[in-house]
């Protein structure tokens, strides 16, 4: 189908505490949601930013023409996982998952292009959070997409190469959660294993899979790993007690930040970070990755996302093994940063829907 042009929704507002400008992006009835927050929600260029939207009772996959200002709609189907979605770096194409197949659709034209089936396969795990929610990798080249496919007991890691719309089977194991291509380097991938046994690592072939940390007492709760642009290291939230760094040569694990962040991921030049916060939420902060790790953040805004999920506010809830949440994905804010770091796109349920938000930055805030 060719790409459905709607007009524009958006609105303006400014934070009632730091005063940033505040664009609500889309303004239907229904729920919409961009990426999860590893994923990118623009191209390079920021042509276009790409959101679900299941404004026809469905999701769909969407994008706003940032020059025109215009709503895109992508897609018209009944079976896509909506948090598969994977925009490539020059937003030409979008990665999806649908049914028990990988997609692509072109963004000029809305062709969609079938580059695997995976047969019978259930696709993800059950539930609502970590492996269940079906998040996918592409490469910082474009080149290469790396999809866990959930076959009986096991998960299959699928690399398909982009280009040759090959497909093939790297890894096996018990769970594959959150990939992410280092953005350094298109041979490394992060992965989340089972919950009690997170941070992991392996190259494209499969032949180099290793755990890179492991949890340091029972108590300890590793969560929302991310690559540090720049630099072979990953951050992650030691929930709720702050930020830790591990470097990938040494293993060595140190310490970022103090602040109790929820979901943080740095800017392209990996010296900032954005995150959310929970129980309490104190809003959207930034933190400047040279300071102490006591430097505390700076605010940013509200972004009144219901944030469901409330096994969050107790202790590590999975020694015992898994345990059924309701946190539905689409009531948190994950914000994240666009690629020249002016802006910060967010999710809220803030009005009863879930709805896209997009902050402006002043200069000297996005140049810091």
């Amino acid at each position: 189908m060719q790409p459905v042009r709607l007009p524009r929704e958006d609105s303006t507002s400014r934070d009632p505490k730091s005063g940033v400008l505040v664009r609500q992006v889309t303004s239907a009835p229904a729920i919409h949601h961009h990426p999860f927050f590893f994923v990118p929600a623009y191209d390079r260029a920021e042509r276009f930013l790409f959101f679900v939207s299941h404004r026809g009772g469905r999701p769909q996959i969407m994008a706003e023409d940032r020059a025109a200002g215009e709503l895109l709609c992508l897609t018209d189907r009944d079976d896509i996982a909506e948090w598969s979605v994977h925009p490539s770096p020059d937003g030409g194409r979008v990665y999806f998952t649908a049914g028990s197949a990988a997609w692509m659709v072109d963004t000029a034209t809305g062709a969609e292009e079938r580059l695997a089936d995976f047969g019978a396969a259930e696709m993800r795990e059950k539930g609502m959070v970590g492996a269940a929610m079906g998040t996918t990798a592409l490469s910082a080249s474009g080149d290469w997409w790396a999809v866990p496919v959930r076959t009986g007991a096991r998960t299959r890691f699928h690399l398909i190469d982009t280009r040759k719309g090959t497909s093939e089977v790297f890894l096996e194991r018990d769970t594959i959660g959150h990939p992410q291509f280092c953005p350094d380097d298109d041979d490394l991938i992060l992965y989340a294993g089972p919950l009690t046994d997170r941070v992991w690592v392996t190259d494209r072939s499969g032949a180099r899979n290793r755990r890179v940390h492991e949890r340091e007492d029972p108590l300890q709760w590793v969560t929302h790993e991310t690559w540090i642009p720049g630099r072979k290291a990953i951050m992650f939230v030691d929930w709720a007690r702050g930020l830790r760094r591990i470097d990938l040569a040494s293993g060595a694990v140190d310490w970022l930040s103090r602040f109790p962040a929820w979901h943080a991921i740095t800017d392209a030049t990996g010296r900032r970070v954005v995150c959310d916060t929970n129980f309490p939420d104190i809003g959207m902060h930034l933190l400047d990755l040279a300071g102490a790790p006591d430097a505390g953040a700076d605010f940013l805004a509200w972004s009144h996302a219901s944030s469901a999920g409330f096994h969050w506010a107790g202790p590590f809830p999975y020694n015992d093994g898994p345990v059924a949440v309701y946190a539905p994905q689409h009531t948190h804010a994950h914000p994240r940063f666009s690629p020249s770091g002016r802006h910060v796109v967010f999710t809220s349920d803030r009005d009863g829907h879930a709805q896209v938000y997009e902050i402006t930055l002043e200069p000297e805030t996005a140049a810091s």
